[in-house]
């Protein structure tokens, strides 16, 4: 299946561990459902949990880096490898992957197979499109080599945003690019979103490396450029936010920083954004008491987990005579120009913040049926996350946000929260080409379609 010549030690038994999953997956009896054993998860949605007689397939022997080669500039990884992994074995040879999504835990499957963003995007587009070619073990049982051309070619284009429906990505060959030893960060303040905007549309067409934004208020905007740089400014800190200071903090107060690639790009988990402070943790006595090992994404994430499925937070607010809250967790795209209509509306009807801005374009003219972007033409990624009171139907914040993007032209991320009807989510996901792909590749119905899986509780 590999075009290369004779097999590592660790590419056979990385091998040899497949061949066990595979021969794991055949034995499980049709009708009976199937997951991947995870530890972690970067999904918000919070179902009734899975069947009593679902089989978990384990994975804990594809968490790795199979291997960098360094003069190609690739890497084979494991499916399960987080991207915490990935970078710890990319970064001591000058190396990292074209785009490396913000929280740690996020696998590199995951990133494939569902959506991944970060502040190269603008650049190199999204995960999914910087991998050469991979190994995926179907819902028929068959384990194919799918590339951008080949016998599998339509499994490649239809995997991105799949989340698992159509296979399971076990080995993923991945472009790098060189990394320099630190980041010089630069924070411009903007009043409005129409000249953050504008700015974000001309940094993106510049030499840059990273670029991002922040929105604290519909006044206070900030577009955040990183540059590689081999040493710091003379006389400059080099900043660590896994301490007392915060990041998203410094961006108000430091209009120029520097980290070291490593920090940079793990600069947003240390506090999960600035989810954190929902769990006090920004707050100086609560974060000297807080475990420096335990300021981290997936720990916030399972704290969450529990309250959803307890409902204590709500619970809370019933006792004390306060509405309930919704949870309004999503990423969105819109088209770079309509982002000052997005983000005027989001105030006024929705009102979270801080919000972030990730600008990103496609890297060539290649489309990915399952998501619809055009090719050449620029978008912003919008994230929130947070929960604000309910005044009426419990998701009419999640529903408004999906109705206003529709309208925007831009597309939902489906890590989350998911209430279109089924006949206006295939039309927005092409239903046609996805149903053509399923077939092929799961002609029993082994696996949840892709609707049952976002939105129908699967």
């Amino acid at each position: 299946m590999d075009t290369r010549g004779p097999l590592s030690a660790a590419r056979r038994e990385h091998d040899a561990v497949v061949a066990g999953l595979v021969r794991a997956y055949r034995a499980v009896p049709p009708g009976t459902p199937v997951r991947l054993g995870k530890r972690t998860s970067n999904l918000f949605r919070f179902g009734a949990g899975t069947a009593g007689d679902t089989v978990h397939l384990d994975t804990s022997g594809l968490t790795g880096v199979i291997e960098v080669d360094v003069a190609a500039r690739t890497a084979d990884v494991q499916g399960m490898c987080t991207y915490e992994g990935l970078v710890a074995a990319t970064l001591p040879h000058g190396l990292m992957p074209l785009v490396v999504p913000q929280l740690k835990t996020i696998t590199l499957g995951g990133a494939v197979t569902g959506l991944g963003i970060e502040s190269t995007s603008f650049r190199h587009g999204l995960p999914h499109e910087s991998v050469l070619e991979m190994d995926v073990l179907v819902p028929s049982g068959e384990l194919v080599t799918a590339a951008p051309t080949g016998a599998h070619a339509d499994l490649y284009a239809a995997f991105a945003n799949s989340y698992g429906t159509l296979g399971y990505a076990l080995r993923i060959r991945i472009e790098l690019q060189p990394v320099s030893r630190y980041v010089r960060l630069r924070h411009h303040r903007f009043g409005t979103a129409e000249e953050a905007t504008a700015a974000l549309g001309e940094l993106a067409g510049t030499d840059i490396d990273f670029l991002d934004g922040t929105v604290f208020s519909p006044t206070e905007h900030y577009v955040t450029v990183g540059e590689f740089v081999d040493e710091p400014t003379p006389g400059a800190r080099v900043s660590d936010y896994t301490g007392m200071e915060v990041f998203y903090r410094s961006l108000q107060t430091r209009p120029v920083d520097h980290l070291t690639t490593h920090d940079y790009l793990w600069r947003w988990d240390t506090d999960w954004f600035w989810c954190s402070r929902a769990f006090g943790v920004q707050n100086p006595a609560v974060r000297r008491l807080w475990p420096r090992r335990y300021r981290r994404s997936d720990v916030y994430r399972r704290l969450v987990a529990l309250d959803q499925r307890y409902q204590a937070s709500n619970a809370v607010r019933r006792r004390l005579g306060h509405p309930e809250e919704e949870m309004v967790i999503q990423d969105v795209e819109i088209p770079t120009p309509r982002l000052p209509e997005f983000l005027a509306e989001f105030h006024a009807h929705v009102g979270i913040a801080p919000v972030w801005l990730c600008p990103l374009q496609l890297r060539g003219d290649r489309t990915w049926p399952l998501y619809p972007m055009k090719p050449h033409t620029p978008y912003v990624n919008v994230g929130f996350w947070s929960s604000v009171p309910v005044t009426g139907d419990k998701w009419q914040h999640n529903r408004f946000v999906e109705d206003l993007v529709a309208r925007l032209d831009g597309h939902k991320s489906l890590y989350s929260t998911v209430h279109y009807g089924e006949a206006e989510f295939w039309e927005r996901y092409n239903g046609a080409a996805y149903r053509a792909v399923k077939e092929r590749y799961d002609p029993q119905g082994r696996v949840p379609d892709l609707f049952r899986k976002v939105g129908g509780g699967a």
